[in-house]
């Protein structure tokens, strides 16, 4: 899977979809360091160990760079950047009973306002897998040549 290249200077407005996860009662937000080990446990459950510890780098981050989908009080979705390497998003997950609803869209654009906050003009996500998606999302780029970039010599 490549890499992908997000221009932030040039991103869909972020309000619109948090209105829409707002009136199906989503709460879309940065995570509080006090909701390290609830994420973690979501990420390692319904994703893999892996993710759940490299969300763990956004928590030292001020503000915290990972992001949390909400419903109910139930973690259904995250969203980290800047834990692989500086100006990186991800990673990222919707639970699968909550895919389809716009959750991922949502979590991606706040981490991508968050990336632009932080001074940045160009993201980059990292093994991007569903290029489809990314590419309709916010315009992003398959950087040539980018697999399998940084993620390489891995432990087993």
């Amino acid at each position: 899977m490549p890499d992908m290249l997000v221009n932030l200077l040039k991103l869909p407005p972020l309000e619109p979809l948090m209105i829409e996860m707002e009136r199906a009662s989503v709460a879309i937000r940065r995570a509080q360091p006090f909701e390290m080990t609830p994420l973690r446990s979501f990420v390692k459950n319904n994703f893999s160990l892996t993710w759940a510890d490299e969300i763990s780098v956004g928590f030292s981050h001020k503000p915290v760079s990972v992001y949390i989908a909400v419903s109910d009080g139930v973690i259904v979705g995250f969203g980290a950047y800047e834990c692989t390497r500086r100006a990186f998003f991800g990673p990222t997950g919707v639970a699968e009973a909550w895919q389809g609803r716009g959750i991922g869209k949502a979590l991606l654009l706040a981490c991508l306002w968050g990336l632009q906050e932080a001074g940045y003009v160009y993201g980059i996500i990292g093994r991007a897998g569903p290029i489809n998606f990314y590419q309709k999302a916010v315009n992003a780029l398959v950087i040539p040549d980018s697999d399998p970039g940084i993620y390489t010599d891995l432990l087993n």
